[in-house]
């Protein structure tokens, strides 16, 4: 996954929300225009291409109140994103930096 082509889809609306995931992120308070943002202005900080359901990547990225992102970003389709699921990195897992997980793993 390229995090320009996942952009365009964004910019384009051209991506859905995990029907899984919508009340957990309502229940984050994590709004569509904080997805958009984190993923304009972040980065691929792990990439999964073997995963089962289909290549996905967690984006790092920063929402409108610059509070940090994870955006787990999937194809849906040839013409569609799937955005898995957001959630702000727990500090107990995450390094300050918000890439790098703790442990090394």
């Amino acid at each position: 996954m390229d995090i320009e082509r996942i952009r365009l889809r964004i910019r384009a609306g051209e991506y859905a929300i995990s029907f899984t995931h919508t009340e957990k992120l309502r229940e984050r308070m994590i709004e569509a225009a904080d997805l958009e943002e984190a993923v304009f202005n972040g980065s691929i900080i792990e990439a999964y291409p073997d995963d089962p359901r289909g290549p996905s990547c967690l984006i790092l990225g920063f929402s409108r109140f610059r509070k940090p992102l994870h955006v787990v970003c999937g194809n849906l389709e040839e013409e569609e994103l799937l955005i898995v699921t957001a959630y702000e990195p727990d500090p107990e897992e995450w390094e300050k930096d918000w890439k790098t997980r703790k442990g090394g793993s």
